[in-house]
């Protein structure tokens, strides 16, 4: 029999943030960059926006992939303050008004994660949610934050593994999720495909 803990895994991402993330596992792995269309109807909720996207990432590299034992893992990240979704900012004056809108707010992330076996078309797809409570900036903290670019192709303006960092009072949940891949649930998802994280291997 084939040892399933061997199989590919294919990251349909071109995020740097995702692809360490994904290295931590310590698991054989290789990235195709998905170029999906990431327009959404505006009735979706949060949770079916990032699930629906995450689904599509995957399947837009599945051709590319190939005939291989391989999973896709594909994903998707968006903030979101009072049901309006934060999305990447379109240019600094953006970035201003969305750090401003969070400062001293509690917000919510939502990471979807979906996998597509390759060989026997198996899919799954599921998401998680975490609360970011940001503390209280003044003006010029926002503004000497946006000056060092780290919020320019962020979700919500900020990244939490860089400076944005220092911006965050609290977090409730996965920090990964906020991060953009949620490892905990990738890890139950990819069980299922008979991969193992742990590499544990039965006698």
């Amino acid at each position: 029999m084939d040892d399933y803990n061997s199989r590919l895994i294919i990251l349909a991402s071109g995020s740097p943030r995702r692809r360490e993330l994904l290295s931590l596992l310590g698991l054989p792995f290789e990235v195709i960059a998905s170029d999906a269309d990431e327009s959404t109807p505006p009735e979706w909720t949060p949770a079916e926006i990032v699930r629906n996207l995450a689904l599509r990432k995957a399947e837009a590299v599945r051709a590319a992939a190939g005939e291989r034992d391989a999973v896709i893992v594909g994903s998707d990240t968006i903030v979101v303050l009072d049901d309006k979704v934060l999305g990447k900012p379109v240019d600094e004056l953006d970035s201003k008004t969305m750090l401003a809108a969070l400062q001293g707010r509690t917000h919510k992330v939502y990471t979807g994660v979906a996998c597509i076996g390759l060989q026997d078309g198996r899919t799954s797809v599921d998401h998680r949610v975490t609360s970011v409570t940001m503390r209280a900036m003044n003006d010029v903290e926002i503004a000497a934050y946006i000056a060092t670019g780290e919020p320019a192709d962020k979700a919500g303006s900020y990244a939490i593994q860089g400076l944005g960092a220092t911006l965050v009072d609290h977090i409730e949940g996965c920090y990964f999720n906020v991060v953009g891949l949620p490892l905990s649930l990738l890890g139950g998802m990819l069980s299922g495909y008979g991969i193992s994280v742990l590499n544990l291997q039965a006698e």
